[in-house]
């Protein structure tokens, strides 16, 4: 890459840029000052337990709460657009055409009374000057780079007719219709057996890599975040608490929430029959968030200066972790399992 190149990469503005977002829903903010950065090109996973905030963050980026019963705060900048200062009109140009979203269950996005290979010409013809013939060329195109099989057939099928591992590449087809610039994915694994799920994750660090595409994949599962991102980011009751690339996440991770998570899995046991771990307790009710790091009443590190909010803090390059005791949390995930009990600051 040539010195000009470079820099004109380092001058164009992130693919995506979530500043102190908020996102409420009448008293309860559901996303809490999430900050997050994503590079053009780059893939990112969001992990965390159900209801840690992960798929309202996906879906705020595209606007897609009624503005009615909601409330969006702070900044949320995609390929250098402020979303948040779209009308209608353009907001109806950019989803799509700028970013897009593969949805979590693919039976429930499209359709039913339309075969697929309609609703994805219809897409394509919303966005760009094509005619009819022309959009069913590209769209049989898409279900050819998604590898489904028998193609022609399948775009005259409609979604009841295709399996669960079909719809999903039919989904992402869909999703990259109008060449987005970044594609986000709520938890497009989802009811998929283990093979499928497999194939559906490489599929997607493909078309990124061959593609250029920037992605933000929101999953609870480990093993998915590793094999399809360069950086991760764990998310705890609305907030980020970690920060890192893959590597610094899963193998040097600084965050108490973190730690649990990757213990809490099979493939975390250091030896055969070893106990597998749980995080005790439950998340945070967030209309009574408690006071201080949200994550203190569970953790087995937590002290009396876990009721003040801590800072993100960097521990490495590029990897921050938002916890006032990030080298204990790295000394004991070194040190191996240990008895993990909740030492809620008195």
């Amino acid at each position: 890459m040539s010195a000009k190149m470079s820099a004109d990469m380092n001058a164009s503005p992130p693919a995506v840029e979530l500043t102190d977002l908020k996102v409420g829903f009448g008293k309860v903010e559901v996303v809490d000052g999430v900050d997050l950065r994503l590079e053009r090109g780059q893939a990112m996973a969001l992990i965390g337990e159900s209801g840690s905030g992960k798929s309202v963050t996906l879906r705020a980026i595209l606007r897609l709460f009624p503005e009615g019963r909601s409330r969006t705060r702070g900044g949320i900048s995609v390929a250098g657009r402020d979303v948040l200062a779209l009308s209608k009109r353009e907001l109806a140009d950019f989803r799509g055409h700028v970013a897009s979203m593969i949805f979590q269950e693919p039976l429930l996005a499209f359709d039913p009374v339309y075969t697929v290979g309609r609703q994805i010409t219809e897409a394509i013809r919303r966005h760009e000057k094509i005619d009819a013939a022309g959009a069913r060329q590209r769209a049989l195109a898409l279900f050819e780079r998604v590898r489904i099989p028998s193609p022609e057939r399948r775009l005259d099928a409609y979604p009841h007719e295709m399996s669960g591992g079909m719809r999903q590449r039919a989904m992402i087809a869909l999703a990259l219709a109008c060449r987005p610039q970044v594609l986000l994915a709520d938890e497009p694994t989802t009811a998929l057996d283990a093979t499928v799920q497999i194939q559906i994750l490489l599929l997607l660090r493909e078309l990124q890599r061959d593609l250029g595409l920037s992605i933000i994949l929101v999953t609870h599962d480990l093993g998915a975040a590793v094999e399809v991102a360069d950086r991760i980011s764990v998310m705890y009751a609305g907030r980020i608490v970690e920060t890192g690339t893959a590597h610094q996440v899963v193998l040097d991770p600084h965050h108490p929430y973190t730690i649990g998570l990757l213990r809490s899995r099979a493939e975390g046991a250091l030896a055969k029959g070893a106990r597998l771990q749980t995080i005790p307790g439950s998340p945070p009710d967030l209309a009574n968030r408690p006071a201080g790091c949200p994550f203190a009443p569970r953790c087995f590190l937590a002290i009396d200066k876990c009721r003040e909010t801590p800072p993100s803090l960097s521990v490495g390059d590029g990897h921050l972790a938002a916890c006032w005791r990030t080298e204990e949390a790295s000394a004991a995930y070194r040190a191996g399992p240990q008895p993990v009990r909740a030492e809620a600051a008195a």
